[in-house]
């Protein structure tokens, strides 16, 4: 699994660039005697014995990355381990997550078990699009309940906040800056943007807080001495569930001036009861249960799943990716035991 993570690693899988990486887990679940799947850049399988009269468990990670950062110190694409460190771009996000499920799934391929197992690796997971998970589901068949993978150090997120990335667009009116003339977008978005900064929604959820809202991009002006007429900013919002998506931007639409045009409203906050059997599982084997401040597939799909894989979040998405070696072994050992649990808890609910 250490080689086909750094296979994973030497091979650039942005997203919505992902044919080749792809092509490497399609032909891996191949050499293994599985019979896979693809559908543009998700690949995907299911156990040998699956039944309809079964519950169906989805294990899910993505092999998209985001873009390196340009801080790095080695190169991104070039794996390397070192002081038990596999450095790499998707290394921690996700490439530990998919090659361990990979491996738990063709440990488990031919085993008659009381659920079938179906194991998606999708493309885009990154990026909000609907060319990943939400692209594969319709091929999936039923199912009942799901595995995500994501670094969470093998504990289970069951709720996560949900995503809305906002543009922003504030309009004035061109002048000269030596002379008072034109009208400032730049100022009119800061009167927005400092909105942005002190608004609290009044609903608390009590399982994720409050709603969170950043400025993270802006753009404005050609130079120095030209007024700007135009000022763009981005806003990444984390809702709870305590409102919809539509509802929050109707809410902040009646607070600021600029123009607003959400990216997509499909990324919603989400959280599987604490009676399910998944959680039960958790519970059972003394896994720290959580509430993840980050989005993920969970999002895309519609039956209950919690978040779990190995490495840590807080280096996702950071320069000189890494993942311990000894984060993947014992994820496997996790998962299986995992699985192992779910089928007693399962067997004996019969």
């Amino acid at each position: 699994m250490i080689e086909l993570l750094k296979k994973l690693i030497s091979t650039p899988s942005f997203s919505g660039e992902e044919e080749n990486t792809a092509g490497l887990i399609y032909d891996f679940l191949i050499s293994r005697n599985v019979k896979a799947h693809r559908f543009l850049n998700n690949v995907w399988a299911k156990n040998k014995y699956c039944s309809p009269e079964k519950q169906t468990l989805l294990l899910s990670s993505h092999h998209d990355t985001v873009k390196p950062s340009p801080a790095y110190t080695v190169n991104p694409f070039e794996p390397a381990i070192k002081d038990g460190k596999l450095y790499g771009l998707g290394s921690n996000d996700a490439g530990g997550s998919v090659v361990s499920m990979l491996a738990v799934f063709c440990d488990l391929y031919e085993k008659q078990l009381p659920y079938n197992i179906v194991v998606a690796i999708s493309a885009e997971e990154e990026a909000i699009s609907k060319n990943g998970i939400s692209a594969l589901w319709q091929y999936l068949g039923k199912i009942d309940f799901a595995l995500v993978g994501e670094p969470t150090q093998m504990q289970a997120a069951i709720a996560e906040r949900g995503l809305i990335v906002l543009d922003c667009v504030a309009e004035g009116v061109s002048g000269h800056a030596a002379r008072d003339e034109g009208e400032n977008a730049l100022y009119k978005a800061i009167d927005d943007i400092i909105w942005f900064r002190n608004y609290r929604f009044p609903k608390i959820s009590n399982l994720m807080g409050e709603v969170k809202m950043t400025v993270t991009v802006i753009h404005s002006g050609t130079q120095h001495n030209v007024v700007p007429s135009k000022c763009e900013f981005v806003v990444d919002i984390r809702p709870t569930d305590c409102y919809g998506n539509e509802e929050i931007v109707d809410i902040i639409g009646s607070h600021v001036k600029c123009a607003l045009k959400p990216r997509s409203l499909h990324l919603k906050a989400s959280a599987i009861s604490e009676e399910h059997v998944l959680v039960k599982t958790a519970e059972s084997l003394n896994i720290r249960r959580y509430i993840s401040p980050t989005t993920s597939d969970i999002s895309r799909i519609n039956v209950p799943a919690i978040k779990m894989g190995p490495g840590n979040s807080v280096r996702s998405h950071t320069a000189d990716e890494f993942i311990h070696v000894e984060e993947i072994e014992a994820a496997v050992k996790e998962y299986h035991r995992f699985l192992e649990e779910l089928s007693r808890i399962l067997r004996d609910a019969k």
